[in-house]
């Protein structure tokens, strides 16, 4: 009997029984790939009968973490690395992912914790240069440059790690398979078959993934789901700074971030990021400071607006690290509620600094960047502004406003414009710093020297 074809998209792991030139589901062109179906044994399954337990027969023990010895890598990971748990560790070519794990595995192992660093895309001398770079040495830290997950796995249970670096899950296989290494089933099959060993084991392990044009780590979304942790390793790689961000993360918070340095040394931890994106603040119009909540972390940013007269028929709407779907909103709010008119200007906003910011407390900063671009004012410099503009111009509460003022504190901020409704809510309790306390947008550009 003729084998059936099975063609499967390797953006998105839908499958077609022929070739299309478009995936159906996700649209990406020319991704659908030939792949062997599954065999009819591994269809049935085993045959054997699951017993569920009841809750109350189950015992529930601490989560046991081990630090990194690297801070934000351990902030982002929820305070350590859980025993046991799959981190999936994405981002661009060249940004810093082998640096940092190489980094983290080698302070693990020189504190007693044996680690395995397996590598598909070099050679053992090749990791060996980086580590002498970084100055990565311990006898518990050993090397191995293989490709097949069963050959990984047997080392595995000889040496007993108790952390496994992947280097990358895209260039590592399963035998019994036949799609090619790097598809969509081959790289289901070997993050199930690690899934496995980790759980039972207590292995903890990292697995680096490629990223795609579009920003996405290559292959099925269902990888995603399968690990426990995913993490964005994000930054220009022409520029000094990273930005290690939590999207999942089922032993912490989701919204975490860590900022890094690259050096000649390896990447080094940043304990003040406020300082090091508010180190070349502008003075000119357009420039606010902003104070932005990343999990449970405060960080102040420099958000940057200018606008400019329009030589085309619709005006434009550009945005950098922040959204710009919400710029334009904005924009429409201004000029309904403030009487700033931007529809004859093209408007750039951009959040210094490479950082990626869409919390909703930074629309009035926003807007009365906005508003300092248009009319060629600067705003005072000693201020921080944070709150929601909503449609009706009105400036909405945020959450966290104390970690946020004692923020702009400690970094020599004189006063805060905030929602009126977060100083009601702060009478009586004494706040490091003055609160302005506004309820709608025409009231914050009046506080600030811009009403009309």
């Amino acid at each position: 009997m003729k084998a059936r074809k099975l063609y499967v998209c390797q953006a998105c792991g839908h499958q077609e029984p022929k070739w299309l030139g478009r995936c159906p589901s996700c649209e990406a062109w020319s991704t659908l790939i030939e792949e062997a179906p599954a065999s009819p044994a591994l269809a049935r399954g085993s045959g054997r009968t699951a017993v569920p337990l009841a809750i109350t027969k189950i015992t529930s023990a601490a989560e046991t973490r081990m630090s990194t010895g690297i801070a934000e890598l351990d902030r982002v990971l929820g305070g350590g690395l859980v025993a046991g748990s799959l981190i999936l560790v994405g981002g661009d070519p060249g940004i810093g992912k082998s640096t940092l794990l190489l980094q983290a595995v080698g302070k693990l192992a020189s504190l007693g914790a044996r680690a395995l660093y397996v590598t598909g895309e070099e050679s053992t001398q090749q990791v060996k240069m980086r580590a002498d770079r970084l100055d990565v040495s311990s006898d518990e830290l050993f090397l191995l440059a293989e490709t097949e997950l069963e050959a990984v796995l047997g080392a595995c249970r000889d040496l007993s790690p108790k952390v496994l670096v992947l280097d990358s899950i895209q260039t590592v296989g399963l035998n019994g398979l036949e799609s090619p290494i790097g598809s969509v089933s081959q790289i289901r099959g070997v993050t199930q078959e690690l899934l496995k060993h980790c759980k039972a084991g207590g292995m903890a392990a990292f697995l680096v993934g490629h990223v795609t044009k579009d920003g996405a780590i290559a292959g099925p979304k269902v990888m995603e789901h399968m690990v426990d942790t995913v993490l964005y390793f994000e930054g220009e790689r022409t520029g000094p700074y990273r930005i290690l961000r939590a999207h999942k993360n089922r032993f912490g918070s989701a919204q975490e971030i860590g900022v890094f340095e690259m050096l000649h040394e390896g990447l080094t931890a940043v304990t003040s990021p406020s300082e090091i994106f508010l180190a070349q603040r502008a003075s000119g119009p357009g420039a606010v400071v902003v104070a932005c909540l990343e999990g449970t972390r405060p960080i102040l940013l420099e958000v940057q607006a200018l606008t400019n007269a329009t030589i085309y028929g619709t005006p434009r709407r550009t945005a950098i690290g922040f959204d710009g779907q919400r710029v334009a909103m904005l924009c429409a709010v201004l000029e309904r509620h403030a009487d700033v008119s931007t529809n004859a200007l093209d408007v750039y906003v951009n959040i210094a600094g490479g950082v990626e910011a869409g919390e909703p407390a930074l629309d009035l900063g926003v807007c009365l960047a906005l508003a300092s671009a248009s009319v060629g004012r600067a705003l005072p410099s000693d201020i921080v502004v944070v709150g929601e503009v909503g449609l009706s111009g009105e400036v909405r509460g945020v959450a966290q406003l104390g970690a946020r003022i004692a923020e702009a504190e400690a970094l020599g901020f004189r006063r805060c414009l905030v929602p009126q409704i977060d100083v009601t809510r702060w009478r009586g309790v004494k706040a490091a710093l003055p609160l302005h306390g506004v309820a709608s947008l025409r009231e914050a550009l009046h506080e600030v020297g811009l009403g009309s």
